[in-house]
């Protein structure tokens, strides 16, 4: 048997293409053990059963080979919400939780609104959003039926039920006339020749959700198209972005007839949101 301590050095070493190498090997020694973090630092010296050292073992290979400690999990935190994620879902990042506050920051907190959330993937920004708003109707909609089973199985799980979940692409599903007081998006935005995508965690996750044509404004150019019809006069649109499409994305919903468009910059000093109204 090897002890807490002993397993998390030596799995950190393994894991050195990781940014969080230590975060990564604590994450799934806890995954494997059934227990929170906490309790391995608490009991760091304790030995592990040769069992359970070998399916910790079997997660290092796997994510010393580029899998994201998200898909070995299958959960993913997102808003303070434990996340069920799958291959076919983006696995939620905390720079989306920006679209999150900004959004909550335009709905009054006792409001009844309707709230589109497009591309909802796992389901990460309705979930959050019904929870902060409980007097709101979201409906969700993803053109994936796989990733949709994954989000109602997080509302469920989380004992959420002012959502509904539509098989859509884009605005395909809403009828003619159905409008919205807000709609929000964070769709696919990388371009198909980025590098990036077969680098790191992007190699594992679904090309459906993140790659959008050559430029990678294919899905924000028909979320804009589609969606001005379905907002109420005065309604607003969010739309997640990459840290270099600010200033093209602002074009666009210009183009489009949207007013008052501006961009809003992440942690990290980048552009990753883009938001307007319909005039």
């Amino acid at each position: 048997m090897a002890r807490i301590d002993t397993l998390l050095e030596d799995a950190s070493r393994q894991f050195s293409a990781s940014d969080t190498p230590r975060l990564d090997a604590e994450v799934l020694l806890a995954h494997a053990l059934h227990k929170a973090r906490s309790y391995l630092r608490a009991f760091a010296e304790d030995e592990v059963e040769d069992t359970t050292t070998q399916t910790f073992s079997l997660l290092v290979a796997r994510r010393a080979a580029g899998e994201p400690v998200a898909h070995l999990t299958g959960e993913r935190e997102f808003w303070s919400l434990p996340l069920q994620v799958s291959a076919a879902t983006l696995i939620p990042r905390p720079d989306t939780e920006l679209l999150v506050e900004q959004a909550l920051d335009r709905i009054p907190a006792a409001a009844d609104w309707r709230i589109a959330d497009l591309g909802t993937g796992s389901g990460a920004i309705a979930l959050a959003i019904a929870s902060e708003r409980p007097r709101c109707q979201l409906v969700a909609c993803d053109i994936s039926t796989a990733a949709l089973g994954v989000a109602r199985a997080n509302a469920q799980r989380l004992g959420l039920k002012n959502i509904e979940y539509r098989h859509s692409d884009w605005c395909s599903a809403l009828a003619d006339a159905e409008q919205f007081d807000l709609i929000v998006s964070n769709p696919p935005y990388i371009r198909a020749t980025d590098p990036h995508l077969e680098q790191g965690d992007v190699r594992f996750e679904s090309r459906l959700a993140l790659v959008a044509g050559t430029d990678g404004l294919d899905a924000i150019r028909l979320i804009l198209k589609q969606a001005r019809q379905h907002l109420v006069s005065g309604g607003g649109l969010l739309i997640e972005h990459g840290y270099d499409q600010g200033e093209d994305v602002r074009k666009l919903f210009t183009a489009s007839g949207y007013a008052d468009v501006k961009t809003l910059q992440d942690s990290g000093q980048n552009d990753r949101l883009s938001l307007a109204r319909r005039a």
